[in-house]
């Protein structure tokens, strides 16, 4: 797997799980490439599957497929409330897995990489205890 453009999702203690994330989309967002993957880190996998459900996964694949120009057109091709997928991308957004890009009145969301891996067992033993080299 090429690391450039690669996001990864996983459960980890870090104690700034998001700060990865939001560094990649920062570098992507000035044209350079990423050579490390950008990670973004949950505490438990309870959080991770809070954000990172069907919902999360059917809103990527069209923002990256469909390329819409707003968020009313995401929430369109998706099925659902306006408001709801405004919500939900905010904190894409938020989280670093996604950025807007304003388009007039218009906030375009746009999925950076060009591969998402999630890995929720990553390094645990599966109990949530960090897992010994």
């Amino acid at each position: 797997m090429n690391n450039e453009n690669v996001l990864v999702i996983t459960v980890d203690s870090e104690p700034s799980p998001y700060a990865e994330g939001l560094e990649a989309i920062q570098q992507l967002k000035k044209g350079k490439t990423v050579d490390e993957p950008a990670v973004v880190r949950f505490p438990n996998e309870s959080q991770l599957t809070d954000v990172f459900n069907e919902r999360t996964y059917t809103l990527l694949r069209v923002i990256r497929d469909e390329e819409p120009a707003s968020i009313r057109e995401t929430a369109r091709l998706v099925g659902r409330d306006k408001k709801n997928v405004h919500e939900e991308l905010t904190t894409l957004e938020a989280l670093g897995v996604i950025r807007f890009e304003e388009d007039g009145r218009a906030k375009r969301p746009v999925f950076p990489y060009t591969e998402l891996v999630v890995t929720p067992l990553a390094g645990t033993d599966g109990d949530g205890t960090p897992a010994t080299p």
